[in-house]
């Protein structure tokens, strides 16, 4: 394979992909199951912008791993090897409304971490995709996570 990048360039790159995926797909399976199991006063309001995050994350797991795939890697995609790769912490029971917003606001927040910890080494190998990927996802998460912190204001 020759892109114009070196092959152990586009492994470290992959390597970071991974997390990020990883990270992803976690935060969109604790997405989903707060969608399902979300009660109290917000029902709706949250039972559905949990929706909309959720077919979001979807959506990216899939330009990420498409991203590992076109560096000629494999992409991780079972959950022993999310759960060795993911910076997201487990949700213990089901949380109450407040806490679970909380959680997607710790969730996202990691997201934005992982993919800044990946934008320098992409930005070494001249990889402008994943650096492009990487920004495009940051832009999400961060406006992710500042809808959320507003449902918290008093």
């Amino acid at each position: 394979m020759d892109i114009g990048i070196s092959q152990k360039d586009r492994k470290k790159i992959a390597e970071g992909l991974s997390g990020f995926l990883a990270d992803t797909y976690t935060l969109y399976l604790k997405t989903h199951y707060f969608h399902w199991n979300v009660t109290g006063p917000q029902f709706r309001t949250l039972h559905l912008m949990f929706e909309e995050q959720y077919n979001e994350l979807w959506l990216a797991t899939d330009l990420i791993a498409e991203r590992i795939r076109s560096l000629d890697f494999v992409a991780p995609g079972t959950y022993k090897d999310f759960s060795k790769l993911t910076s997201i912490k487990e949700t213990d029971g089901v949380p109450d409304a407040h806490d679970m917003i909380k959680e997607l606001i710790d969730g996202h927040e990691t997201v934005v971490r992982t993919a800044r910890k990946l934008i320098p080494i992409a930005d070494a190998a001249t990889d402008e995709v994943t650096t492009d990927l990487a920004t495009q996802r940051l832009q999400v998460h961060e406006k992710t996570a500042w809808m959320l912190r507003s449902l918290l204001a008093k």
